[in-house]
């Protein structure tokens, strides 16, 4: 029998240009919880045992190496543990599914006010938020993760062609730095 091993979508791949940082980031596992109706007071009490609870629309937490991501109405990713038991709601493990880019730097808000049509500057788009929006013509999950960072959930099949996009806007962003106009 063949011994399957397990690999990233992106193989550790990270990029340096510039101010700009680009990386494959690992997360540990991702798990949708999507809240039945009435199911809520369920979830939380699961939740409460993380010191989390479900996130408003747009923002996530983290507490302990946990953390909880909104994902669209009654929905979240619970990422980097094991889900408890959450009575209440359809618990599926999408670790499998999903890839993770980490871009920082003083200009990744410039790579990314190129990919993506939603203002992500910091006084838009606070250090705690989280969006769905489109990478291009992918579907993604982005988090500003601090001042300078972000981290940008794509789906798995998707992950070298979002990591071609990032990587030559950063290119682009990085020679227009160097211009002297």
């Amino acid at each position: 029998m063949p011994e399957l091993i397990a690999k990233s979508a992106l193989e550790g791949r990270s990029l340096t240009l510039g101010t700009v940082t680009l990386a494959e980031v690992e997360v540990g596992p991702i798990t949708s919880v999507a809240v039945f109706p009435g199911g809520a007071k369920a979830v939380a009490k699961g939740l409460k045992t993380l010191g989390l609870t479900m996130p408003e629309p747009n923002t996530f937490a983290e507490k302990k190496g946990a953390r909880i991501v909104w994902t669209g109405r009654d929905q979240a990713f619970l990422i980097g543990v094991a889900p408890p038991e959450l009575e209440g709601a359809a618990v599926t493990d999408q670790s499998d599914g999903w890839a993770v880019l980490g871009l920082s730097g003083a200009a990744a808000v410039d790579v990314l006010a190129r990919l993506v049509p939603v203002d992500l500057r910091l006084a838009a788009f606070p250090v705690g938020r989280a969006i769905r929006t489109q990478l291009n013509h992918m579907n993604v999950v982005i988090l500003r993760v601090g001042d300078h960072a972000f981290e940008i959930l794509v789906f798995r099949s998707m992950a070298r062609t979002a990591w071609h996009e990032l990587e030559t806007t950063t290119h682009m962003v990085h020679a227009r730095a160097g211009m002297k106009i």
